[in-house]
């Protein structure tokens, strides 16, 4: 099998040199605003943050059970000692300690400034108001120190930062109640061809619906973007023109899907080279591969393919990279792995290829990954199954069953990796 769209004179840029080109090309936006800390989930942080308070703020119990001095343990030896309060999670023991003397206490309560151990409850004999520590225990357990979490004036997040669920508690924990995050990358997009028919019409010869914006609304659903739907673009170069000089004009990006190839009626190229300056790409990617990327006054232009699996592999592997970066985040690389196939895998070397796949786990903890079905760049049914891509290099000429492939988890799905 000969992949014709490899065979070309000109040479196919690698995805490296797209990614490459396009990142020197960016600037991460510098504007930036104050948002409360519960509406900061996603948002990248301008600045790094430091902890207002210790934390722990006090000396307090890792679990519950009875604290006591160190200074009361005799080596080899049970000791009693004589309870003389209970210190509870928000309510201190207000007493002073005398020597042979603990209070009971509870997870997180405060210990008494006389005490430095913990034992746990069920590792002690109650004796009416007395507890008995056995001689195997030790002293200095259970504590949990001052500031052993974050330190005051200490440095909690970076800057750059995408702020996580587990970043809002932590931030929370140490009294930060607002960030300065960078602003939202304004992103415009929409859809081109005259053979597009809008959903609730019926078809009529010719015309097929248009999914691409519908992709792209779910693929921009982040908190860090702020998104404009253009709608649908007939092929007339004055309307094209029209729009992307006024999307550039409040816009950081604009995406198109649609007409960056070469046929007739793919107005895009001509269009760009009157408002803007825009590259056009032949990637060595599969499915993709024609790719425009510019800048129109200021703003960045992304053209994709019209084939909607296409739309969706050059989307998270040179879109989503360089919207990271505008973003104000470093490009990620996606995580690879390494994955048994159990499917022929059929492929002409000339581009990487995304092929989409379902891998699970086998109770040996092995990955095992098949083709989800039909791989043509308009098969969304099968994308729709798939919860990885299978990465084939560009050298590769197919795989056999039961040979090593690496794979990607792909990104806005909810498929989960299934053990059986």
């Amino acid at each position: 099998m000969i992949d014709e769209c490899a065979s070309e004179k000109k040479q196919l840029s690698s995805i490296a040199e797209a990614l490459a080109c396009i990142s020197s090309a960016i600037e991460p936006v510098t504007e930036t605003e104050c948002v409360d800390l519960k509406y900061a989930l996603g948002r990248v942080l301008a600045a790094p943050v430091y902890s207002a308070i210790n934390s722990p703020f006090e000396r307090n119990s890792a679990m519950d059970g009875y604290a006591f001095s160190s200074t009361d343990l005799i080596p080899e030896l049970a000791v009693s000692l004589t309870q003389v309060g209970i210190s509870w999670a928000g309510q201190p023991y207000q007493g002073t300690l005398q020597s042979g003397q603990c209070v009971r206490i509870f997870t997180g309560a405060v210990l008494p400034a006389e005490t430095d151990s913990v034992v746990m409850q069920e590792q002690v004999q109650v004796k009416a108001s007395s507890i008995v520590l056995s001689a195997q225990t030790q002293g200095k357990q259970n504590v949990r120190a001052v500031g052993e979490d974050s330190k005051q004036g200490s440095l909690v997040c970076t800057a750059v930062k995408k702020i996580t669920a587990i970043d809002l508690g932590l931030l929370a924990s140490v009294g930060i109640d607002s960030l300065i995050v960078k602003r939202k990358v304004k992103i415009a997009y929409f859809s081109t061809g005259n053979e597009l028919s809008a959903l609730g019409q019926p078809l009529v010869s010719g015309k097929i619906y248009d999914s691409n914006r519908y992709l792209l609304s779910g693929l921009l659903s982040d908190v860090c973007y702020q998104v404009t739907d253009l709608g649908v673009i007939a092929d007339d170069p004055l309307q094209l023109e029209d729009c992307l000089l006024a999307a550039a004009k409040n816009h950081d990006l604009i995406i198109s899907t649609g007409g960056a190839s070469v046929g007739d009626a793919d107005y895009i190229k001509e269009v760009l080279a009157r408002c803007g300056k825009v590259d056009f790409w032949k990637i060595a990617i599969k499915p993709g591969k024609p790719l425009a990327f510019g800048n129109i006054n200021g703003c960045h232009f992304f053209g994709l393919p019209g084939n909607p699996v296409a739309v969706v592999v050059t989307f998270q592997h040179i879109v989503a990279p360089a919207l990271e970066q505008l973003s104000g985040t470093a490009m990620s690389k996606p995580l690879q792995l390494l994955a048994r196939c159990t499917t022929t895998l059929k492929k002409s070397p000339g581009r990487q290829e995304y092929q989409r796949g379902i891998v699970s786990q086998a109770n040996n903890g092995e990955l095992v990954v098949v083709s989800s079905g039909q791989q043509g760049s308009n098969i969304l049914s099968a994308t729709s199954l798939a919860n990885c891509y299978i990465v084939l290099p560009i050298e590769c000429s197919g795989i056999q069953v039961g040979e090593q492939v690496r794979i990607e988890l792909i990104k806005n799905v909810a498929s989960s990796v299934i053990s059986y």
